[in-house]
């Protein structure tokens, strides 16, 4: 099968790239085949989060090859694109993909900021978009559009989770700290909605900083019963080690979301045991689906997949059923068919469903990491919120 060779536009530096081989599977560059259905796929796949859109692209490529390359029982042609976590070089593809590529729906979208920069054009589109790494508080409320959906998360549930968490265990002062952007501060205002204890400080520091020493000097001098963190990707591996180094992960608790998993375990190891993590999703939860999930996945890549990979695995389950309802090339159809697929198909999260802003409801658990022989993984310790609501839902007008 050929592929088209990568491409460069001047002015937007960003890469194409044809996705590896699957059977059936129609890919950007094969020019001849007709498909029932064009998926747009835009992730960061450089820099430092370039995992956290790798394992998006495969989770959702591992969906589409259990498949037999074909989403709604018809061939699809998948492109992907790297949006360099730039909102700029996001909006662009797109443009791009709604423009000239005609596609049926776009998945992934990066995260928040990037999303938020695109949605003015996806919404205006009508074009099916689907989340699989954001759900900010914007969009959830009255901000919430119909062919927009998250298959993730809001960003608040998994931080509501963790401050319900160390509510529950009686912690009465805690330090806060994330990256100053959207997805940051959601994360901060949720933790802060179930904690009803002292807040000691809410630091916010630079998208992809790189070193925390200066941040972790005022943590230690600050003495807080724990730490609530949230730096998905490289920038945990960065924050985690540099904590364990400076000794501190022993003498202050670390809380977490979205920087303790699949993507960041294998740079940080036995640099995390110890913490805990609030998620919908981890490889250990026990389910037919997960179980199954999680086996393909390692098998497939030679690696544990991250909530992020679940996230588009689910995706493409959601699209396969509603573009077996939906033709290709109907959008309000198929915006109509997404919503109801998502009551219909079974995550590998547990229960899952679109509420009336077409953001999940699900499940959010806190996972400890521990050793396990030579392995670093998650143990399921509690289940802090149970088919879980955003906080904004009731702030959006749709059914």
């Amino acid at each position: 099968m050929r592929q088209e060779n990568m491409t460069t536009t001047p002015t937007t530096s960003f890469r194409r790239t044809a996705l590896a081989a699957l059977a059936g599977v129609a890919l950007a560059g094969v020019s001849q085949l007709a498909a029932a259905a064009t998926i747009g796929i835009m992730a960061p796949l450089s820099g430092p989060q370039a995992i956290v859109g790798q394992d998006q692209v495969d989770g959702f490529m591992l969906a589409v090859g259990q498949l037999g390359g074909k989403l709604g029982g018809q061939p699809a042609t998948i492109l992907k694109e790297d949006d360099q976590l730039k909102p700029e070089i996001g909006s662009q593809i797109v443009r791009k993909f709604i423009g000239k590529d005609k596609v049926d729906a776009i998945v992934g979208l990066s995260f928040s900021n990037v999303l938020m920069a695109s949605l003015p054009r996806i919404a205006e589109s009508g074009t099916v978009a689907i989340a699989t790494n954001a759900g900010p508080s914007p969009l959830a409320g009255a901000g919430c559009k119909a062919n927009v959906f998250s298959a993730a998360w809001q960003n608040d549930g998994a931080a509501e989770a963790m401050g319900k968490f160390a509510q529950d265990k009686g912690l009465k002062k805690v330090y806060l700290m994330a990256p100053n952007y959207q997805a940051g501060k959601d994360m901060m205002t949720g933790f802060k909605r179930y904690f009803k204890g002292q807040i000691v400080d809410e630091v916010y520091t630079q998208v992809n900083q790189p070193d925390y020493s200066a941040e972790l000097a005022q943590l230690q001098s600050a003495k807080p019963d724990a730490v609530f963190v949230f730096y998905p990707g490289g920038m945990g591996v960065n924050f985690i080690k540099q904590m364990s180094q400076a000794g501190l992960m022993a003498k202050v608790p670390l809380y977490s979301v979205f920087t303790v998993d699949g993507t960041t375990l294998p740079g940080l190891h036995d640099a995390a045991v110890g913490s805990v993590s609030g998620a919908m999703w981890d490889a250990a939860l026990d389910t037919p689906e997960n179980r199954k999930f999680v086996a393909d996945f390692e098998r497939k890549y030679k690696r544990t997949p991250s909530e992020y990979a679940a996230t588009a695995y689910d995706a493409a389950n959601i699209l396969n059923i509603a573009l077996g309802k939906a033709k290709a090339g109907d959008a309000k159809a198929l915006a109509v068919a997404v919503k109801a697929a998502g009551s219909e198909f079974k995550s590998v999260r547990g229960p899952f469903a679109f509420n009336n802003n077409n953001l999940p409801v699900q499940n959010y658990y806190a996972f400890e990491t521990i050793k396990s022989g030579s392995s670093v993984v998650g143990k399921l310790v509690a289940t802090p919120l149970t088919r879980q609501t955003d906080a904004y839902h009731a702030q959006c007008a749709l059914k």
